[in-house]
């Protein structure tokens, strides 16, 4: 069993993202500042040297705007990617789902740039975005980055409509729009939807209403069932209807095109949507369900703990929670290609945490028993990494550093979350 560090100590929440929240050099933890997760009213987004303790401000929000969500590119020198609410909100424009954007600061330039462009009236830009974009995760070489989205136009038409859908941000031209509205904007990545959701899934069906919680897929991609490497592809959480009716979140991969180019070309909806439409992924890019929990004793895959999916280093395993046959939750994996789901853990009580791959994909880091644990994937052994304690440490974050040397995690000290670190071996 390994001590724990404490890094903060002020009377402020600090919230770590689930992923991405290290410098590449291992050096520096990145954070927003909020009262509780729950929260999204911090206006700074900093980091800490978990050698030094040294606290930095990165950004500070103004004119009533807030941060959040913080992720980390990479390479040194590091990028970060983050939330940003509206600036001037009003009672028609304020903080939102469907009413945020993403912004990348590249110190030592002081203010960030937009990551999405904003288009709300007609005609739509390709490349641009119609509503709020969030979690913006960074792909492993840095080049692109995922997001989940909510679209401005569907809520004002019809709530209902406005499913959440995942995407990605490409980096290879920025996106300039029209603007006919004050809340209009461009962007430095050209972004598109590349998931596909309706307000009515057919019971029974691999229809989806909502595309979550989603991971890149391998460092450089996967082998796919043809042994033909596949470069790109995202998984995500995918919610379907049983055929009785009832929410059964399954596990969806898309495959992403080669070139960045291929992106622009519409399939059979408009890239940038329609009035009535969502906007639409681009042509070919189809989404497919890999694992068919129905017939399990506590079927679908677990929501609570919150958790991402999480693809090995190598991209031959996606890790996720599910329950066991004894309602535990535990950490499995299943093959981008499908098939029977693995079970990795056997734990005696269940998995309270997100989880993160040590980089040489042969462990993970999770909380379990009101511990930081360290999963071998090759046992499914457990090892305690910090002591038991009677309140466990948050379940949001728990993120190896790339160098897999320390774990990143949260604590709540006198009712606010503070960051600590452990020695991962």
């Amino acid at each position: 069993m390994k001590g724990e560090q404490q890094l903060t100590f002020d009377a402020r929440g600090h919230q770590l993202t689930n992923i991405n929240v290290w410098t590449a050099d291992s050096q520096w933890l990145v954070y927003d500042v909020r009262p509780h997760g729950g929260s999204f009213s911090g206006e700074t987004i900093e980091r800490v040297n978990v050698s030094s303790g040294e606290v930095e401000v990165l950004y500070q929000a103004e004119h009533g705007a807030h941060v959040g969500v913080v992720t980390v590119s990479p390479e040194m020198p590091p990028r970060y990617a983050f939330i940003h609410g509206p600036e001037h909100p009003d009672e028609q424009w304020h903080y939102d789902f469907h009413h945020r954007q993403g912004v990348i600061l590249s110190p030592p330039a002081p203010q960030p740039c937009n990551l999405d462009a904003m288009d709300i009236t007609p005609p739509f830009t390709d490349g641009a975005l119609r509503g709020g974009s969030h979690v913006h995760v960074f792909s492993p070489d840095g080049s692109r980055l995922s997001f989940t989205y909510n679209d401005h136009l569907m809520h004002e038409l019809d709530i209902t409509r406005d499913l959440r859908n995942v995407g990605v941000a490409l980096a290879s031209q920025p996106v300039v729009v029209d603007k006919q509205h004050p809340r209009e904007y461009d962007g430095s990545h050209f972004c598109v939807l590349v998931s596909q959701t309706t307000s009515t899934p057919q019971p029974g069906s691999n229809q989806i209403n909502r595309a979550y919680e989603e991971c890149w897929i391998g460092q450089q991609g996967y082998i796919n069932a043809e042994g033909v490497r596949q470069r790109w592809a995202l998984a995500f959480i995918g919610d379907t209807l049983s055929p009785q009716g009832e929410k059964l979140p399954e596990i969806f991969v898309v495959d992403l095109p080669e070139s960045d180019d291929e992106y622009r070309i519409a399939g059979t909806t408009p890239l940038a949507g329609t009035t009535t439409e969502l906007p639409a992924p681009p042509k070919g890019v189809q989404q497919r369900r890999i694992t068919f929990t129905g017939d399990r004793a506590f079927p679908g895959i677990t929501l609570q703990p919150r958790h991402w999916l999480r693809a090995s280093p190598d991209g031959s395993q996606i890790a996720f929670l599910m329950a066991d046959d004894a309602g535990i939750v535990q950490l499995w994996t299943v093959s981008p290609n499908g098939g029977a789901p693995q079970q990795i853990s056997h734990a005696p009580s269940s998995i309270q945490s997100a989880f993160s791959w040590r980089a040489d994909g042969k462990a993970l880091a999770m909380v379990c028993d009101n511990s930081v644990m360290l999963l071998e994937l090759a046992t499914g052994e457990m090892r305690r990494l910090t002591p038991r304690t009677e309140v466990a440490p948050c379940a949001e974050a728990v993120v190896f550093s790339p160098d897999g040397h320390l774990v990143a995690y949260m604590r709540t000290i006198a009712g606010f979350a503070q960051l600590f670190v452990t020695q991962a071996g």
